[in-house]
């Protein structure tokens, strides 16, 4: 139909052929094609892996290491070990010593209800609170710290799953409530919560270590894991100046007080006042340091530094100590005292009986304790000048003892206040602390000059080298003012209303002082504080003696309630200190 060509192939077979490998060679190339889309594919996939594999591997196989490392690694810290506090004679108050601490793995634990049951009956806990805690999700829950070794030795012996035993430092109070206020306690965790625990507690804490090691996912160390150990650094020990033996005295003395007149309380301080340490603080309530929860928290509070009170007449010894000072009167100057008289628009009287106007020396004022011949002396004085002594004395400012919590105390001796200075020099108006009205005392007993009260003598951080305090010291009075006052206190005690407060063997002297209890909100209640505070031998003065006795009833006065108290610490303690008879 088409022809024939010279081979004799039609001249379509012709055509057809090229058409055909054509369409054979359009098909390997799309084949082609696919192969190399796949391939690229394949290479640039692998390629990425491989980058991956190369960033995970290579570039960042440490911070992958790291990171899977911290999963598997757990840090154990080790409390160190408190310091311990001394009395001066090296006895122990309070010390740590190795405890137990019991906690468990609830991963662990196999049967959490029996495991709780056997536990809770071992250590005497909560067995629900505890079965409550073995079935959570967590890896790490105590059960109970800070045992002693004999109370989990049966526990132990059960060998349960996920029950484990962790040493701890464990607080420890040796002598129960004696000086517990002073001596304060500490928290579970070892920081202190009240007394020199507190007031020392960076001291006394030391450096915590701990314990860094690999673990698997139940808690169970990996053997040759990583592990690391810092060892905890001791605390600082404190060698304070309380004498036990002392201190033991004064809160016998305390507890018969309260006994003896049904009264609320009964603080006492014994200072040095020479030095300022305090040899005892006692405060009754007390209370139990190694169990302070059980306690009302009132009875944690050590009151000596902290209750403020009106001293009433014992503060008549700086009214006149400054006045004779100033020479704005001696010892033997004579005046005509009335039961009252009128300040401001308000009348004052003596206490006790009416009595007609009595021509006596400031000597004879003072051995009666006479409000209206006081608060006369004081306008002799000048309200200016007895402001001034006021402060020097310390009223209305802290001593600074080493103490916290200490209390700065009022003297309101506002120059607007036409009764203010008035009251002031007879011992209202004006707020103390047991401890300030000693410091008072302690500074006509060291001839003058006030030393700066404290209860530390040394801070010792095991370096041989043990840091002192260093008291600050002032001159208030002269030696001759100071000797003055001193035998008119003994006066007091040999023939005024301290007479309760008298010893064999040594001279004494010391003042009274009784006043209404102030009310927090203005005015007073019917409500006593009774006080003596004194100081003996007069030759000499060893010791000075503060007794505040709170809402005493049966024998409500200073002398009745607090002077025995202080006779009775006082003439002990000079026999305990070894201090020679000079009466």
């Amino acid at each position: 139909m088409g022809g024939k060509t010279r081979n004799g192939r039609s001249r379509t077979d012709t055509k057809r052929v090229p058409q055909k490998r054509s369409k054979k060679r359009s098909s390997l190339r799309r084949a082609d094609g696919r192969i190399i889309t796949i391939a690229l594919v394949i290479v640039v996939t692998w390629s990425l892996i491989g980058f991956k594999l190369f960033q995970i591997q290579v570039v960042q196989a440490a911070e992958f290491s790291e990171q899977a490392l911290d999963q598997r690694l757990t840090t154990h810290e080790f409390a160190p070990y408190r310091g311990t506090i001394f009395d001066r004679s090296g006895h122990q108050m309070a010390l740590t010593i190795q405890g137990v601490t019991v906690w468990a793995n609830p991963q662990v634990v196999e049967n959490p209800t029996l495991t709780a049951h056997l536990v809770a009956g071992s250590l005497g806990i909560d067995e629900d609170a505890l079965a409550e805690k073995l079935a959570s999700e967590k890896s790490f829950v105590f059960v109970k710290r800070q045992l002693e070794e004999e109370q989990v030795d049966s526990l132990r012996s059960l060998d349960l799953a996920g029950i484990y035993f962790e040493p701890e430092p464990k607080r420890v109070y040796p002598n129960g409530p004696l000086g517990a206020q002073a001596v304060g306690f500490v928290g579970i965790d070892g920081t202190g919560i009240e007394g020199l625990e507190y007031s020392y507690d960076e001291e006394l804490s030391g450096v915590a270590g701990y314990l860094i090691d690999e673990r698997d996912p139940h808690g169970r160390p990996i053997p040759q894991g990583f592990q690391q150990s810092v060892p905890p650094i001791p605390g600082a020990d404190l060698l304070t100046s309380m004498d036990m033996s002392i201190q033991f005295m004064a809160e016998q003395a305390c507890l018969e007080t309260i006994e003896r007149t049904d009264a609320l309380g009964c603080s006492m301080v014994v200072l040095d006042p020479k030095t300022g340490e305090i040899l005892a603080m006692a405060v009754l309530p007390s209370f139990d340091p190694g169990d302070f929860n059980s306690y009302d928290k009132s009875t944690w509070s050590n009151s000596t530094v902290r209750n403020l009170y009106e001293p009433g007449s014992t503060q008549k010894l700086v009214t006149v100590a400054a006045a004779i000072e100033e020479k704005a009167v001696a010892f033997d100057t004579e005046m005509v005292v009335p039961y009252s008289i009128t300040v401001a628009g308000r009348e004052i009287k003596d206490f006790g009986n009416f009595h007609e106007p009595l021509r006596l020396t400031v000597a004879d004022i003072v051995t009666r304790s006479s409000n209206v011949g006081t608060i006369m002396i004081g306008q002799k004085l000048g309200d200016a000048a007895l402001r001034k002594y006021l402060h020097a004395f310390g009223y209305g400012q802290p001593t600074g003892v080493d103490f916290a919590g200490e209390a700065t105390g009022v003297a309101n001796v506002d120059p607007e206040c036409g009764s203010c200075t008035a009251s002031a020099a007879i011992g209202y108006s004006v707020s103390v602390t047991p401890l300030q009205m000693a410091s008072v005392y302690a500074t006509i007993a060291n001839n003058g000059t006030w030393i700066q009260p404290h209860i530390v003598r040394y801070v010792d951080h095991g370096d041989g080298d043990p840091l002192a305090f260093a008291p600050e010291s002032r001159e208030i009075v002269s030696p001759d003012t100071a000797f003055i006052m001193r035998s008119m206190l003994q006066n007091v005690v040999d023939n005024g209303t301290g007479k309760a407060a008298a010893i064999d063997d040594y001279t004494v002297g010391g003042k009274t002082g009784t006043t209404l209890k102030y009310l927090p909100g203005g005015g007073y209640s019917e409500d006593h504080i009774a006080s003596f505070i004194g100081m003996a031998p007069m030759s000499d003065p060893r010791l000075v003696i503060a007794v505040v006795v709170d809402r005493p009833i049966n024998g409500y006065t200073g002398g009745a309630a607090a002077a025995p108290a202080f006779g009775q610490v006082m003439e002990k303690a000079l026999h305990h200190l070894g201090v020679e008879p000079d009466a």
